[in-house]
This record gives C-alpha cells, structure tokens and sequence, in this order.
C-alpha cells in the first residue's frame, strides 16, 4: 500500500480530526453524497487528498460552513487543537429577529409595526 505524502490527508479523517462530524464514517457519508466542495469543485470520494491552503464549502446542520484548512490535524484532539487546524470563511450569524415580535422595552417604529401587521394578516389601520 502506498503512503499519502505527508502534506496532505484524506478528507474524511481532516474532517474527523477538525471534530466537524463525530465519526470518520459521517464525514464520509458527506462527501460520498457529494455535498463537499474542495475550492469549489464537488468531490465525492472520501479518498481525495486535501492540503493547507484549501478551502472546503460543505453543510453542517442549519448552515453552510466555508472553511480554510490551516494545518493538518495527527490526532482528533480536543476542541482548542481542532480549532487550529482551520479558519472559518463564512460571514458571522446574525440573529433573527420576527418583526412580529418586537423587542422587550423597545417601542416598535412604524414601518416594523406594519410588517408585523402585515405578517398577521390583520389591514393596516
């Protein structure tokens, strides 16, 4: 069997030890279906190599995660080591905020009052 060049690893064990999927077998089912993107090609082979310098777009529960890989990871260590190994690229979470219900102690300007009516289907008075 054939070594993989030191500066490079299998996806699915960068994604295990990055502690973005609790198996090595979740992370290769992701790519498997295809739902990776290694700079913006989809791969669906658990086997490709990935380097530092790549950038991976893949989903994780309710977002779209777009990360840099910084280094490569020997071991699923803790949480502070896995952090290391990668860079987040993706804009932060901004809260969603129902217009619907405004906020505690803040008075409500006119236009968020009739997008709130409006989302009730109540006729703006």
């Amino acid at each position: 069997m054939t070594e993989a060049p030191a500066d490079s690893l299998r996806i699915d064990k960068w994604l295990f030890h990055a502690r973005f999927f609790k198996t090595r077998s979740l992370a290769a089912k992701l790519v498997s279906d295809g739902k990776l993107r290694v700079d913006g090609t989809p791969i669906s082979k658990p086997s490709r190599l990935v380097a530092p310098g790549d950038t991976l777009t893949f989903p994780k529960d309710s977002h779209i995660r777009v990360i840099r890989i910084v280094a490569l990871g020997i071991r699923r260590g803790p949480a502070p080591e896995a952090r290391a190994l990668y860079e987040d690229l993706a804009p932060p979470e901004r809260a969603f905020r129902d217009p619907a219900q405004p906020q505690t102690g803040v008075r409500p300007t006119q236009q968020e009052r009739r997008v709130a009516l409006r989302m009730r289907g109540k006729p703006l008075e």
